[in-house]
């Protein structure tokens, strides 16, 4: 399994917790989820921190299969 890259984390102002992968937002942890996040931050590989705790980190071809032309809702013509 190739090791997670990409994420970074942003503490605001209110206590929040903002994981961004690749410049888009993966996830907004708050209150005491944005602590035990920080500590395990602290206490870990952030990368792999942050892809587990964004839910990133099993898969990575979700978006390919997604676009796939049998994936977008229209009949197939079969049945």
């Amino acid at each position: 399994m190739p090791q997670p890259q990409g994420f970074v984390h942003t503490r605001r102002s209110d206590g929040s917790v903002v994981i961004t992968h690749r410049g888009r937002a993966a996830a907004t942890l708050r209150g005491g989820r944005a602590a035990r996040f920080l500590q395990e931050v602290e206490a870990g590989d952030p990368q792999l921190v942050m892809a587990r705790w964004t839910g990133a980190y099993k898969f990575g071809n979700e978006r390919t299969a997604k676009q796939h032309p049998r994936h977008q809702g229209g009949r197939t013509g079969r049945g």
